[in-house]
């Protein structure tokens, strides 16, 4: 019930809407007074309206006229007995619609009451659970805030660790700068070498190629040779038996310094293809034994004179 409205107020307020033009009903006496419960304004509207016969009497006396004549008086009479037979129907059937709504708004109040009860059970369950919750919460609080604590500890721990891997690495990017310019020599070295090497195998090659070449000139004089003699024995053979057997035995003897020549040229031949892949092969073997620049240097050097060594003991034999 809200306070501060009374009877007082609302059949003022009642009044004020009949001059206006308007029927009194719950809501426009609300508007007009700005507050009040909708209970509290039924109650005062319904005394007001038991109290309309009364105020309607109140004003038939008056305008009742003492001095009129009996005709005037008996027809205003008769005129105001209908006004207010008129006014008591239509005051009753608004009484009968208000009373309409009323039970309507009774009803509606009481469901609403009923569904606020059970929101407030439903509020109250949700307390309980909202103070369940609060204390796990504290609970949980307490617990992480432990937690937290401990994963302070650790973060520290860690941002030591972090530094000193920092500065682990630091010292590990120097040692891997340092060592790669040190693969940088190392590889620039190999390649002078490599270089070297292969220099020197071309000079090797072009030498038993020029030795081949030789060879094979000289094969060619002598067999250029062998038949000049078997034409010249065969147009003098009578004559010069002697001489075509000296030439015979010349012809065998070149013959046999060809077969020479030849084993010499296939020789030369064969030393020049290991030549060619010698390089290759020497790179593949330090590759799979891993050996350090410097007995790569020696090894290479090493095998490099032996060819070469072939080499000249075949060219000084020939």
């Amino acid at each position: 019930m809200a306070r501060g409205i009374t009877e007082t107020d609302v059949h003022t307020a009642a009044d004020e809407i009949v001059r206006a033009g308007e029927r009194p009903t719950v809501e426009r006496i609300r508007v007009r007074l700005g507050t009040g419960s909708p209970n509290t304004v039924t109650r005062w509207l319904e005394t007001w309206w038991q109290g309309m016969g009364r105020r309607l009497d109140g004003h038939a006396a008056q305008l009742a006229v003492p001095d009129a004549p009996e005709a005037v008086a008996r027809a205003a009479g008769q005129w105001w007995a209908l006004a207010l037979e008129a006014a008591k129907a239509s005051l009753e059937e608004e009484v009968s619609a208000e009373r309409a709504a009323l039970r309507c708004d009774r009803d509606a109040l009481l469901q609403e009451r009923e569904a606020l009860d059970a929101e407030a059970a439903i509020l109250r369950s949700d307390n309980e659970a909202a103070l369940a919750a609060k204390r796990l919460a504290e609970a949980q609080a307490t617990e992480l805030s432990r937690l937290v604590t401990r994963l302070e500890a650790q973060i520290e721990e860690l941002t030591g660790q972090r530094d000193a891997a920092g500065k682990r690495e630091s010292e590990i990017e120097a040692s891997r700068q340092a060592l790669e310019q040190r693969y940088q020599a190392l590889q620039e070295t190999a390649a002078a070498e490599r270089e070297g090497f292969l220099q020197y195998s071309r000079t090797a090659e072009d030498r038993a190629n020029t030795e081949i070449d030789r060879a094979r000139q000289e094969a060619k004089a002598l067999q250029a040779t062998l038949s000049t003699m078997k034409k010249e024995r065969a147009a003098d053979q009578e004559s010069q038996r002697r001489v075509v057997e000296a030439i015979r035995n010349d012809a065998t003897t070149a013959t046999r310094e060809k077969d020479i020549q030849r084993a010499r040229a296939d020789a030369l031949e064969e030393q020049l293809a290991k030549l060619r892949d010698f390089p290759a092969a020497i790179e593949a073997a330090l590759r799979r034994t891993g050996a350090p620049t410097g007995t790569r240097k020696k090894t290479e050097k090493t095998a490099s004179r032996k060819p070469a060594k072939r080499a000249r003991v075949a060219m000084d034999k020939s």
